[in-house]
């Protein structure tokens, strides 16, 4: 069963450059820029990653341009929402140039620890 991931930014190009790019038949992606797209991806009743719950999200990639005060809302409400779900927070020193190679390698070190 394919990992379903949730990749976050405040620029929706960025997010779609994202997820092309990511090549991973064992991966369905969803992107997202607000607060809204996290309950929909948690609530899409096509979901059936994780562990085969209905709208599970196995791991959230959230970039830094999102307000602080956002972030901090979406991680809680995931953590509301999912006690398996992992949230990956990029730093903001290398920008949105730098979304993508973070979002790989996080998904590379989880592949590697079978995660």
């Amino acid at each position: 069963m394919a990992r379903r991931i949730l990749l976050l930014g405040r620029k929706g190009i960025v997010v779609d450059d994202a997820k092309s790019q990511i090549d991973d038949p064992g991966l369905e992606i969803l992107g997202g820029t607000c607060i809204d797209d996290v309950r929909a991806a948690f609530a899409d009743d096509a979901g059936g990653g994780g562990g085969g719950a209905t709208g599970s999200i196995d791991h959230v990639f959230m970039g830094a341009g999102i307000d602080l005060e956002l972030r901090l809302e979406i991680v809680r409400e995931i953590f509301q929402r999912s006690s398996t779900t992992t949230v990956h927070l990029k730093d903001a020193s290398s920008g949105p140039k730098g979304f993508l190679p973070f979002v790989k390698a996080v998904l590379e070190g989880l592949k590697e620890n079978n995660l």
